[in-house]
């Protein structure tokens, strides 16, 4: 005699819960039309027996995977965490699997694992900023994948996106640096090549400096990874110099808590000798002593309405569109005024 278990069928399931094939269907499917009496009783069915619902099948009739994918830069600290999980969280209630993966900012790692998703039948992409080569947007179009782009706004995006002007945004804390009355800024951003959402914020910056007459051209900018220990070191390479900077701009969070670090083993006063920014207003910002002046970005916001915008584009064939958040420049204890 056999052991082995036969595997339950939705026949099984309808004659358990004393319902017909179609009303078994329709739990699975389309609960919210379905009595709950009936669900009760088709749920507990399912329970009892065990019942695993053939989604393969569902996914081969419709053509789709109901499988969307994304590829951030970095998995190694927050700067995308409250994003992906309100994106997820919607995609979630939509019906929709989100695969996550990690391009460690390298162009060729991105383009990989674009075709590698496509390839694995995903119905659409999540990308970070707009930066890659167009023969990429190109084979998307060829595919039929729908993508949008989030952490960044652009009115002629390649794609539809979610998201915010990082220039404005860096150039909107910049002023508000500068009306604390600093007019000597050191910057330590991110590394600019392959990254518009950095050369945005530097671009932002250096606006804000020819519009108050000052010369972009005297900035003092160091480039480094988006880690605290980059930050730290590079806090020391700005500090040494002959005029060392009043304030301090980093292009992230990240950076500048390893300036906050490396400044408070130094006995440097912040912001009594320097003053320090950020940019994200992730939970580090404002746990960190002094809270970091940065710039608020509605990150679960921006995921939400980023899965909205790619659900629609899936299932309504709509078209394109780009929704703009706003931000807001955050004054907390890391910026003070210029000491005369």
């Amino acid at each position: 005699m056999s052991n082995i278990r036969e595997v339950p069928k939705l026949e099984d399931v309808a004659k358990a819960a004393g319902v017909s094939t179609a009303t078994v269907s329709r739990c699975l499917n389309t609960p919210d039309r379905v009595l709950e009496g009936t669900k009760l009783k088709v749920f507990d069915a399912i329970e009892v027996l065990g019942y695993t619902p053939n989604f393969g099948a569902r996914v081969m009739a419709a053509k789709r995977t109901l499988t969307i994918g994304a590829i951030i830069p970095t998995m190694e600290n927050a700067i995308f965490a409250r994003g992906l999980q309100a994106f997820q969280e919607e995609l979630h209630d939509r019906g929709y699997t989100l695969l996550v993966s990690s391009s460690a900012y390298r162009p060729d790692i991105e383009e990989e694992q674009i075709r590698k998703l496509v390839t694995r039948g995903a119905d659409g992409l999540l990308l970070i900023g707009e930066d890659r080569d167009n023969s990429i947007y190109q084979y998307l179009k060829r595919q039929e994948v729908s993508a949008l782009i989030a952490w960044t706004y652009s009115a002629d995006a390649p794609l539809s996106c979610v998201g915010f002007d990082n220039r404005k945004s860096m150039q909107l804390l910049t002023e508000n640096v500068m009306a604390f009355g600093h007019n000597r800024i050191g910057v330590i951003s991110g590394f600019t090549k392959g990254n518009d959402r950095a050369r945005s914020r530097m671009q932002g910056i250096r606006e804000a400096l020819m519009s108050n007459g000052l010369d972009p051209g005297e900035l003092a900018v160091i480039e480094t990874s988006y880690e605290i220990e980059c930050g730290a070191k590079a806090f020391d390479q700005l500090m040494a110099l002959e005029r060392p900077p009043t304030a301090i701009m980093c292009g992230n969070d990240v950076l500048a808590v390893g300036a906050l670090k490396r400044a408070r083993e130094r006995n440097i006063n912040v912001p009594g000798d320097v003053s320090i920014t950020g940019f994200d207003d992730i939970e580090l910002a404002r746990i960190v002593d002094p809270a970091l002046t940065t710039v608020h970005v509605p990150h679960r916001e921006m995921g939400r309405q980023a899965a909205c915008v790619l659900v629609d584009l899936l299932e309504k064939n709509g078209e394109p569109r780009s929704i703009e958040l706003q931000t807001l420049v955050q004054i907390r204890g890391s910026l003070g005024r210029r000491k005369i």
